[in-house]
Parts: C-alpha cells; structure tokens; sequence
C-alpha cells in the first residue's frame, strides 16, 4: 500500500511535575504492586518548549518528562548510555495489573500520550509514554539512532526503569517497535496495537540516498504547511481537534539541535523490519482501529493481524479517524483496561480470544499498517 508523503506524516503532525519513577515486582501472576524508589541522581527533567500551547493535558504532561540514562552498547553511543526521555502517570490506587508503556509514532514524542496516559492511570493503570531514541527529547549527540538502536534503548529503559511485567502498546510505527520488542521479551504480558505498522517492513528508497540530499528531504518533515496538512487527515471531526495548536505539539520537538541528523540516521539505517515477528508472538495482543482512520485502511490490515497473531481480538472506535488515543481517549483507555482484566489480570485462559473465530465490532479501534513514500521517496514514516 502506497500512500503520499502528507498521509504518511499525518500521525506525527498532531503528536506530539517531577515524580519519582515505579518498579514493579511480581511475586504472583495476577498482582503487580508498585514499589517506590529514589530516581537515579542523573535524572533530569526535560522541560520542553510550551509556548503557543495551552491544553491542559499537553503542559500536564511536559511537567512529567524527565530524562534518564539506561546502558547501550558503545555502537550507539560510546560512553555506552544514552538519555531516554518518558513521562510517567503512577495510578492513584494500589495497581493490581502491570503497567502500560506507550510507544509515540514515527518522528513523535510522548506528548502524543497526553490524552491518554492520565486517563489510564485513573482507571488503576501505572503508565509510561516513553520517547524513542533520536525523537521525541531524548539525547541527541549520539551517533547510531538506526532502527536496532532504537530497539535496543527501548529494551534498555524497560529492563532499567519499568522493571518485570508491563503491557507495551504502539500506535503507527511505534507499533513496529513494539511488535519488534514483544517478540523476544518474555517480561511483555500484553501487547496494544493502534494503527500499527506491521505487514510493511524498510522504508525503501531513502536508505540509500546520500546524506546530504536526505537531510534536505528531512527538513521539509517539520514544516508548518506540511504538518498541518497532515493534522486535517488524522482526524475525524476536523474542527475540534485538527487545530494549529495541534500542530505546534506535534513539531516541537524538531526544534532541537540534532533532529534532522538522528532522523536521517534512521532513515539510512533501512528503518524496522516487523513483518515476520508477528507470528512469534505469544503475549495477548489487543488490536484497536478507528473506524473512520483516513490514511490506512482498517478492512485491510486489521484481518492480517487477527490471522498472524497466536491470541488477539480487534475492537473498533467509532466516530475516530487515525489516531483514537488522541480523538477518543475514554474509549481508548476503557478497550485497553478491559483487556488487560481480561487477560492479563484473569488467572483463565478462557478470557482469551481466539482471532481466527471471533471478530469484535465493538466500538474501539485498531489502526493497522502504515507504509508508502513520497514526493522525496519517503516510505513508512510511523
């Protein structure tokens, strides 16, 4: 499937209080309880650039973001550390299932979260939103941020930060890192896919443009006219969400120094290759698509995760176009709390769902694949 360049960004268009972090201990399969630790001292917070925006959630969620060191190989960075930037909601109450880690879309950070990670941790959920390395504020002076380095940081942070057990969801090409990293980690107990990238792997011509003519491609991606455009295809109801506020959270973060370098490091690198780890798969795996997703075609790609998955179910958001954790956040958070109880915190199998017998039409969503290219050759860009 082939899609322009403005629909490829679309994701990213709209996207994008210190707390001390949470490790969870499972000392049973069904009870997970935070135990609260000291941050390490290099923890920092990140501060990103706020100006123009006023939505509560957004600037909520800037207070959150720190920036914290995990261990990578000298091939990432040769200090042998990289800073990864997340925000982390702790659930009010006692949680009793594990935590959720969001995974942002291609050239995103986790302010695309804003919506969604309070909301998860008011219904008992601790929450992470964590930014992928070479987007999003993490560090930025490295000189690997290729798709295996970015898998890499992320298995670093979740073993350093999150700690044992935890439900991983990816929207776009966060999906592909997500598929990526559930397929080898025994610690995943869920996996959420919205509007996942799965069945399209590389990202085609651009791995092989010299640097130069792909660094001048790169710039155009921050463009105010090219993310606004953009933000008009991601949604369904237009006129509430597709604002130009929108647009400045969706693109401050390629304001900073080194965002044009590590992304055509990502570029060049061939980009993730999820395709056939899908079926390696053993966590549950909830599917969610936004009925009236614009930019990639539910009908299509939905069946092909329901059929590759060893246990999944779809659920569909209605009155949503690409991007539900953004445009029904309620609907969103209700789809993934329910499965987590229903597999994850069941001790019976019985509340698995077979995706070879059982489509669910009900009201939440998956998001399935995203690829294409553009005017400069652009493919899968989340």
């Amino acid at each position: 499937m082939k899609v322009s360049m403005i629909a490829l960004l679309s994701a990213s268009a709209v996207f994008t209080d210190a707390f001390i972090p949470t490790i969870h201990s499972s000392k049973s399969s069904s009870l997970f309880l935070a135990t609260t630790i000291a941050p390490p001292t290099t923890t920092v917070p990140v501060n990103p650039e706020m100006t123009g925006i006023q939505e509560p959630a957004c600037l909520d969620t800037a207070r959150r973001m720190v920036r914290t060191p995990v261990p990578v190989s000298t091939d990432i960075h040769p200090e042998g550390q990289v800073g990864i930037s997340y925000a982390f909601w702790p659930s009010p109450q006692r949680s009793v299932l594990p935590p959720v880690v969001m995974i942002h879309g291609f050239d995103s950070s986790c302010l695309e979260y804003r919506r969604l990670g309070a909301r998860l941790a008011e219904r008992g959920i601790d929450t992470y939103a964590v930014d992928l390395l070479g987007w999003g504020f993490t560090q930025l002076d490295g000189t690997n941020f290729s798709a295996q380095a970015k898998i890499e940081a992320l298995q670093s942070f979740l073993e350093t930060v999150v700690g044992k057990d935890y439900i991983l969801a990816g929207a776009s090409l966060g999906g592909a890192a997500a598929i990526e990293v559930a397929s080898i980690s025994e610690s995943c107990r869920g996996l959420v896919l919205i509007d996942a990238q799965g069945f399209v792997d590389g990202i085609g011509p651009m791995a092989a443009m010299p640097k130069p003519i792909a660094k001048l491609g790169v710039g155009v991606l921050k463009s105010i006219p090219l993310r606004s455009s953009a933000n008009q295809m991601s949604y369904y109801d237009k006129a509430t969400y597709a604002t130009d506020e929108a647009v400045i959270v969706g693109r401050v973060h390629c304001l900073q120094d080194g965002w044009s370098d590590a992304l055509v490091s990502f570029m060049q690198s061939g980009g993730f290759s999820p395709s056939s780890k899908i079926p390696k798969i053993q966590a549950p795996t909830l599917v969610l698509w936004g009925r009236q997703d614009g930019i990639l075609d539910g009908a299509e790609f939905a069946p092909k995760f329901l059929e590759s998955l060893q246990d999944a179910r779809l659920q569909w958001i209605e009155e949503c176009g690409h991007v539900p954790h953004l445009e029904q956040p309620d609907q969103t958070a209700d789809a993934i709390l329910a499965f987590a109880k229903d597999t994850i915190g069941s001790s019976s199998d019985s509340a698995f769902i077979n995706n070879k017998q059982k489509l669910y039409p009900f009201g939440l969503a998956l998001f399935g694949v995203v690829a294409g290219s553009a005017a400069v050759n652009f493919l899968p860009l989340f």
